[in-house]
């Protein structure tokens, strides 16, 4: 052991620092990327579980009728339920518009999972919308929504439904 010097163990130690800060900078890229993965799982998880909420499947259920371009009067004409399932749609969707907005939930997923619903709900209730806004004077209300739903017009115009695009495929 004493016929090696110093600055050999100095060297070694040198090496061994920068391989453990190499090491290190590695692991913590892999967990970034697991946890990304994650994340993107747990709103995929959580975007789903939106589609489980009885109060969602109602108003899309009572909604579904209702002609596109709907006021905001000619909806409250129908009863409170209707205005109740307009702003059940709206709300629920507008979180979903800006989870994808922000690259939490990939859009690919939102529109996989919503975008046809999402599509024409947001026709039905475009004018209802614009309206509600002018009421309240807030521009601002169902901004998500209406984003996602102009993202869902545009995807459903480029791609094909699911059940077409992947026809052939089977997933085990």
């Amino acid at each position: 052991m004493t016929d090696i010097p110093l600055t050999t163990w100095a060297a070694l130690a040198e090496i061994i620092g920068a391989g453990s800060i190499v090491t290190g900078l590695v692991v913590g890229l892999f967990q970034i990327h697991q946890f990304r993965i994650q994340q993107r799982d747990s709103a995929a998880i959580n975007l789903a579980q939106t589609f489980y909420s009885p109060d969602l499947a109602r108003a899309l259920r009572l909604l579904q009728n209702v002609p596109d371009g709907i006021s905001l009067a000619e909806l409250r004409e129908r009863g409170e339920d209707y205005e109740q399932a307009a702003i059940t749609v709206c709300t629920s969707f507008e979180t979903m518009g800006l989870l994808a907005h922000e690259g939490i939930a990939p859009m690919r997923l939102v529109m996989d999972l919503a975008g046809g619903i999402v599509s024409t709900m947001s026709r039905k209730l475009a004018r209802w919308q614009e309206d509600l806004r002018e009421e309240q004077s807030q521009p601002s209300w169902g901004e998500w929504f209406e984003w996602l739903g102009d993202q869902a017009q545009a995807s459903k115009h480029n791609d094909p439904p699911a059940h077409v695009r992947f026809k052939t495929t089977r997933r085990v």
